[in-house]
């Protein structure tokens, strides 16, 4: 096995990770823009050849510690080069990244080429040209924090480019991201089952003949001219050839087959002689066709039966071709055209403008997002129902609602008009969207997008007051759910709905028990970071969304300081606070469950293990212990206990209210003198000790920290900081 690494634009790494898996990979780790794997030198070829969306695949040679340029050079010398070029080769390095050393990314590939040429200079006597454009061998080195990976790119020119788009548009999509677009909105079931594809304003006809490519079982690859392996000494030639002779009986067979209809349409002629042009070079001729034809003349084709399919195109939005407002039109008479002429169709739309989506007055039921270059972007998918389901496009179709729950129905959109708004407009993909507004309907509501772009809603019914029976409360409970049913548009399975009592002392002790055994969890994006979320097995989710301002807070105090979080839970706090800059930290919680939900949140989201240590104890008794040899030792500590707890995991009874005033002062004495405690609890009637506020200089910060989507409830934590005066 050696060690390979695929990248990729931002958003794809999950579905490359699982085309990677499917062509062999194992050992697969996601990153940002990277896949990492492991496989034999025949999957890397094969990977060269068949990933749709790679950008390039590089082999690893070595991976060390560098802190200096003399440890760059050393590290970059120790390789056995002539092993890998010719010494009177042509050779190519490419550098990113920088630590405190190595500021400048030219600087360190500089150093490297140095150290590689002067490698064969000592070995053979020659030494290699630096050449850009035609390299014999492309050397790619990555400088993370003090690591580096040194790797050969075996792609050569960027996957990316198949070979056969020599004619391009005003805002050309990347063929890569064309196949991500076809792959998310699931074109291969649907080309399976005959299903038709369709692109309204297809430009120079990217996503066709993507769409094609996978229709046929054509290897993305057989275009190139050439790979960055070629022409490396270890090259094995007998594999690739071998490889590319069964690409090529795939592709023969696949051309032999009835393709689903494939058609293209834009109402600027111009650039369809782009798209014609490249569809031939494609060789796909025959498959693909496009004609001149505006939006407004949207049909599906007549010349023989078409089954539904797919119509996905990527429309302009402002940012490439012409300003937001003149484009609405065009989106809303695609809208139009959509709902009048195909009914039973999928339909997905990439913008870089999701407002602009909205103008087509059809409701999404997934959202994905992804990048178009440097664009965030989303792509849309729609389901357009016949004209009988068609009301429930906006959500206010479906199934007739009782009164009751139409009332409910109407409190859910307007603050889908308010709280929403809010939510979109600040990047939010976990929000409370209804906090009891309606006292009789007494239930919190919060909804969630995965990264994936698919919508879940998380319901939490409050205990109903003692006069009130118990089926009546449990009535309103299945009106509440219909409510959220209609105007959501989200399917069942995808609604969690929990009782949750309310207790004299609204602890979180409970959430440890075990409610489910469905193991169904996704992820979720809060400012730049990655979290799971498990809505099913457990009292709470994995993270507390009214607590969001205080990690965001956390995050700003945390650069370069060293953490201490007690009562960790799934150590989302800490991923904020490492992402703000944190140096080390160290988290303490008893449960068993939530370290390991938090170790799979760290590595999610890259945090080194070395320096953001995990710790399984009573919290209480360490910190106690800590008392004898961490004094003075963290700049920043969060303390977020429960409000009660009795846990038999724990030595003792844990009331907040009675002993904060000794826990405070237990942390303030591993406080280093200039440290910053944030202190947290949800305990609605708390009352912060006198003796607290006497000694240190104590800020109540509750409302400060407090999201417009929790302003109904201000009392649903109290968050203080506090330092030495």
């Amino acid at each position: 096995m050696i060690p390979l690494t695929a990248t990729c634009p931002r958003g794809l790494e999950g579905l490359l990770a699982s085309e990677l898996q499917a062509l062999g990979a194992v050992e697969l780790r996601e990153q940002p823009a990277a896949v990492h794997f492991a496989g034999d030198l025949e999957l890397a070829y094969r990977c060269c050849l068949w990933s749709r969306l790679a950008n390039r695949v590089l082999l690893r040679l070595d991976r060390t510690t560098v802190r200096t340029a003399d440890d760059l050079y050393r590290a970059v010398a120790a390789l056995p080069w002539e092993e890998h070029i010719n010494p009177s080769g042509k050779l190519w390095l490419q550098f990113s990244g920088t630590n405190r050393e190595i500021r400048n990314s030219q600087f360190g590939a500089q150093k490297a080429k140095d150290a590689v040429v002067d490698r064969l200079r000592q070995k053979t006597g020659e030494r290699p040209l630096v050449d850009r454009n035609q390299p014999d061998l492309t050397v790619a080195l990555r400088l993370q924090r003090d690591s580096l990976d040194i790797a050969l790119d075996l792609s050569g020119d960027s996957l990316h480019r198949r070979g056969y788009r020599t004619h391009i548009g005003a805002a050309p999509l990347k063929e890569n991201l064309a196949a991500a677009l076809l792959l998310r909105s699931g074109w291969p079931d649907i080309a399976a089952n005959g299903g038709a594809l369709l692109d309204p304003m297809c430009g120079s006809g990217t996503i066709l003949i993507e769409g094609a490519m996978m229709a046929a079982d054509i290897a993305p690859g057989l275009l190139r001219g050439s790979f960055g392996f070629e022409r490396w000494l270890n090259h094995q030639s007998d594999v690739w050839n071998r490889l590319r002779e069964e690409a090529l009986e795939r592709r023969r067979n696949g051309m032999q087959r009835q393709l689903p209809e494939i058609r293209g349409y834009d109402a600027d002629a111009k650039v369809l002689f782009a798209a014609e042009a490249n569809i031939a070079r494609a060789g796909l001729e025959r498959q693909v066709r496009v004609s001149c034809r505006p939006v407004a003349a949207f049909k599906v084709p007549s010349h023989r039966e078409i089954k539904p399919g797919l119509v996905l195109t990527n429309p302009p939005y402002g940012e490439r071709l012409g300003e937001q407002e003149a484009l609405r039109e065009t989106y809303a008479e695609l809208g139009r055209q959509l709902k009048a002429e195909f009914p039973g169709w999928l339909v997905g739309i990439f913008t870089g403008n999701p407002e602009l989506g909205h103008a087509t007055g059809l409701r999404s039921h997934k959202q994905y997002k992804l990048y178009n270059g440097s664009i965030p972007s989303q792509l849309l998918l729609f389901e357009i129902r016949a004209a009988a389901e068609a009301g429930g496009q906006a959500g206010t179709g479906g199934p007739r609602l009782s009164a009751e729950a139409e009332m409910v129905a109407n409190r859910l959109r307007k603050n889908l008009r308010t709280t929403g708004k809010w939510a979109r407009k600040g990047g939010l993909s976990c929000y409370r969207l209804y906090d009891a507004d309606l006292p009789e309907y007494a239930a919190a509501i919060d909804l969630y997008r995965s990264l994936e772009g698919e919508d879940f809603a998380h319901v939490q019914e409050y205990r109903a007051p003692a006069q009130i029976p118990e089926e009546k409360a449990r009535a309103r409970l299945r009106e509440l759910v219909r409510a959220v049913e209609a105007v959501l548009d989200i399917p069942q399975r995808n609604i969690s709905i929990k009782e949750r009592r309310r207790h004299s002392h609204k602890g979180r002790g409970s959430q440890y028990q075990r409610r489910d055994d469905s193991g169904r969890s996704f992820w979720v994006e809060e400012y730049g970071a990655e979290f799971e979320v498990n809505l099913w097995d457990y009292l709470d989710t994995g993270i507390f969304l009214d607590h969001r301002p205080v990690r965001q807070h956390l995050r700003t105090l945390a650069s370069g300081k060293k953490l201490l979080n007690l009562f960790c839970y799934t150590g989302t706090a800490t991923v904020q606070a490492a992402l703000g800059g944190c140096a080390q930290s160290t988290s303490v919680d008893m449960s068993k469950t939530y370290q390991a939900w938090a170790a799979r949140n760290f590595r999610r989201n890259g945090l080194d293990p070395y320096r953001h240590q995990l710790v399984e104890a009573d919290c209480l008794q360490w910190l106690q212990s800590a008392q004898q040899n961490r004094r003075g030792e963290y700049d920043l500590i969060f303390l977020d206990p429960p409000s009660f707890s009795n846990s038999a995991r724990m030595r003792g009874v844990l009331d907040i209210q009675r002993d904060h005033e000794s826990l405070i002062r237990q942390c303030m004495a591993l406080l280093a003198p200039s440290g910053t405690l944030l202190f947290s609890n949800n305990l609605r009637s708390f009352k912060m000790g006198e003796g607290v506020s006497g000694e240190f200089a104590v800020r109540e910060l509750s409302s400060q920290l407090l999201d417009r989507d929790f302003q109904r409830n201000p009392k649903i934590h109290n968050v203080w900081e506090i330092r030495r005066g």
